[in-house]
C-alpha cells in the first residue's frame, strides 16, 4: 500500500486508507486487587491482560495505589510506577449508570491525582476534578457518576497533576476502563491491549526526559502491549476478536496495521459508528482509543505501529529535531492456526450518532496552539510561575527554553481561560500554528469534527482527543451539556502540557 501523509491519516480522526472513504439494584459489591502483583513478563511470551474488576448491581468500588514498584520488563527488573503493582493498572469495566468509587492512595514520592480520560462525568468536587492535588502518602476518595446514556467504549485512567503527568505515565501509571455494551457485539474473544513507551538506563530505571525530548515530547525506547515486549497471541480461523486499544504513550502516534487480518471499526474514543468501518490500518494519537474487531485468517501477522511523521522541532531550541520514529515497531505476533471455526453473526448496526451539524450555535472562538522560545514555564497547580532548567521529574522546560501556549498563555490554575454557557454548543477552531502536531483533549465534554483545514468532515465524527496537524486547522462542535463546572483542555503530547499548553474552561 502507499504511504499515508499525517494528514490524510487522521483527517477521519483515525480511519487508515480504507476508513477514509467512508468517513464517519441490588446489594453493594467492594472489588479490590492486592497492591503487590507483578505481572510483567519478558519478551515474547504469551499476552497477559491487566486483572479486571467490574461493576456489580451498578456499582464498582476499587481501591488503587500508585507507587514505585519492581516490576520486570523485556526480560529486565525494572524500578517503574505502578497502580496496585501492575504495568498496566487493573482494567475497569462498568455500564452506563453505574457509580464508580475510586479510593486513590498516592505512594509516590510527588503529588498527583486521577483523571478518568473521556468519561462524560461531573469535573465538581470528588467527580474527574483536575484541581485535586493529593499529595505524597496521602488519600482521596473519588466518585464517579455514569449517566444512564453514557456512550460505550474504550477509556482509560492517568494520573494529571500539572507539571508531573509527563513523569508519571512515562513511568507506568495507566489503566483501561471499558464501558459495556448495553447489547453484546459477537466475538469469540474480547481482549485489553494498553500501548505504552518507556526508556530505560543501564541501571533498570525510567530514565528522565532531556530538555530535548520534552521540547518535542518524549518517545521511549521501548513500546511494550500491557507493559510485555512484543508478546503472542492466538486465535483459530474465523474467530473474530475485540480488540481493546488504548494509546497510553506520552507522545508517540501509534499507526497501527495487522496486515494479513480482517479489520473492522467500531469507533475512536466514545464515537461509535453506525456500521463497522473495513479498514487497513487505524492512527491513534496519544490519548486516542480504539474498538477494533479482527477476523483470523491463517497464519502469522504481525501488530505493527509504522512510522508516523507528527512534524519537526528544528528551530525552536539548539538546532534540529525530527519527531518520526526511526523504524516501524512490531508490537506483538498475532498467529492464527487450527480448524475454522463457526461463522460469527453479523455485527449488529449500532444507534445514530448524534449530529450536532444543525444544531444552533451559540458562541464562536478560536485556540490558538503555539510554540516557541520563552520565558518562565512554570504555571503549577497553584499559579506559581517557577523558573530554571528542570531536566527531571517535575516538568516545565524553564527559563528561555520552550514555550508551550494556548492563546499566548502558559496554563495558571487560579484563571478561567474560557467560559461558555451551560447547555449551549460553541464552535471552537483549534489552529496550530508550530510545526508540531498537537493533539488536542478535552475533558468532560466530547467533540464532533466538523471541518479539517477548512473543508467539512462528511460523516458523523466524535472524539475527546482530536490531532491538529502542523500549521493546520480544525473545527470541532461542542455541547456543553449533562454537566457544569471547571475542568480543561489541553495537548495530550503530556510534555507539551506540562509546559504550558492547557487551558481552563468554565461552564455556568
Amino acid at each position: 500500500m502507499p504511504d499515508l501523509s499525517r494528514r490524510s491519516a487522521l483527517i477521519l480522526g483515525g480511519v487508515g486508507i480504507a476508513g477514509t472513504a467512508v468517513g464517519g439494584t441490588g446489594f453493594f459489591v467492594n472489588q479490590r486487587i492486592s497492591s503487590t502483583t507483578s505481572r510483567a513478563i519478558p519478551s515474547g511470551s504469551d499476552l497477559v491482560e491487566p486483572p479486571e474488576l467490574r461493576s456489580v448491581s451498578g456499582t464498582l468500588t476499587v481501591d488503587l495505589e500508585s507507587s514505585p514498584q519492581q516490576v520486570t520488563i523485556a526480560g529486565r527488573d525494572v524500578r517503574a510506577l505502578s497502580y496496585n503493582g501492575g504495568v498496566p493498572g487493573p482494567t475497569l469495566r462498568v455500564r452506563a449508570g453505574d457509580t464508580l468509587s475510586v479510593s486513590l492512595r498516592n505512594g509516590l514520592a510527588d503529588p498527583s491525582n486521577l483523571h478518568v480520560h473521556g468519561l462524560h462525568v461531573s469535573p465538581e468536587n470528588n467527580g474527574d476534578n483536575m484541581f485535586v492535588t493529593v499529595e505524597a502518602g496521602d488519600s482521596f476518595d473519588y466518585q464517579y457518576e455514569l449517566p444512564a446514556n453514557h456512550p460505550p467504549g474504550v477509556y482509560w485512567y492517568h494520573p494529571h497533576h500539572h507539571g508531573f503527568v509527563a513523569d508519571q505515565v512515562f513511568g507506568g501509571l495507566y489503566g483501561a476502563i471499558i464501558v459495556e455494551d448495553p447489547d453484546p457485539i459477537p466475538a469469540s474473544r474480547e481482549r485489553v491491549l494498553v500501548i505504552s513507551d518507556m526508556t530505560l538506563d543501564s541501571a533498570g530505571t525510567i530514565s528522565a526526559a532531556t530538555a530535548m525530548e520534552k521540547m518535542s515530547g518524549r518517545e521511549g525506547d521501548l513500546v511494550l502491549v500491557n507493559g510485555q515486549l512484543t508478546p503472542s497471541m492466538t486465535s483459530r480461523p474465523g474467530e473474530r476478536e475485540r480488540w481493546r486499544i488504548v494509546n497510553a504513550c506520552v507522545s508517540r502516534y501509534l499507526r497501527l496495521r495487522l496486515d494479513g487480518q480482517q479489520l473492522s471499526l467500531l469507533g475512536i474514543d466514545s464515537g461509535r459508528f453506525e456500521a463497522a468501518h473495513e479498514v487497513d490500518e487505524v492512527v491513534l494519537a496519544p490519548g486516542n482509543r480504539a474498538d477494533l474487531l479482527v477476523t483470523g485468517t491463517a497464519g502469522t501477522s504481525v501488530l505493527r505501529a509504522h512510522t508516523y511523521d507528527r512534524g519537526m522541532s528544528g528551530g525552536m531550541m539548539m538546532g534540529g529535531g525530527g519527531s518520526t520514529a526511526a523504524a516501524d515497531v512490531a508490537l506483538a505476533s498475532f498467529i492464527v492456526t487450527g480448524d475454522d471455526v463457526a461463522t460469527v453473526a453479523a455485527i449488529p448496526g449500532q444507534p445514530v450518532p448524534r449530529d450536532l451539524r444543525t444544531a444552533t450555535v451559540t458562541a464562536r472562538r478560536e485556540l490558538i496552539f503555539a510554540m516557541g522560545m520563552g520565558g518562565d514555564m512554570g504555571g503549577g497547580m497553584g499559579g506559581d510561575t517557577g523558573s530554571g532548567m528542570d531536566g527531571g521529574m517535575g516538568g516545565g522546560v524553564g527559563r528561555g527554553m520552550m514555550s508551550a501556549t494556548i492563546n499566548g498563555q502558559v496554563f495558571d490554575a487560579t484563571r478561567v481561560d474560557t467560559t461558555v454557557q451551560f447547555d449551549s454548543v460553541e464552535d471552537w477552531l483549534l489552529t496550530n500554528t508550530s510545526p508540531l502536531d498537537h493533539p488536542v483533549h478535552l475533558h468532560v465534554w466530547p467533540m464532533q469534527i466538523i471541518e479539517q483545514s477548512g473543508r467539512p468532515v462528511e460523516t458523523i465524527m466524535w472524539q475527546d482527543v482530536v490531532n491538529i496537524p502542523a500549521r493546520s486547522t480544525v473545527l470541532v462542535r461542542i455541547a456543553f451539556d449533562d454537566f457544569s463546572g471547571r475542568t480543561v483542555y489541553h495537548c495530550h503530547i503530556l510534555d507539551h502540557e506540562d509546559s504550558g499548553m492547557m487551558g481552563v474552561v468554565t461552564a455556568n
